[in-house]
């Protein structure tokens, strides 16, 4: 299975177990994170290296 570079907010509801309307919170609060620190956004979906970092600890290459 190829890897996603983004999540959208039906992935981040399943792999987190909340409702769409906490997914979407969430994707905008780390969307936001991301945009502070310079980095490109799209609307309604987030970088899964960084929902990874957020959520697993992992870090950003």
């Amino acid at each position: 299975m190829e890897e996603k570079m983004y999540m959208t907010v039906e992935d981040v509801r399943r792999i987190l177990g909340v409702s769409k309307n906490f997914a979407y919170k969430i994707i905008r609060q780390y969307n936001k994170e991301l945009e502070e620190r310079g980095f490109l956004v799209m609307p309604g979906k987030v970088s899964t290296q960084y929902l990874a970092e957020k959520v697993y600890g992992m870090k950003m290459e």
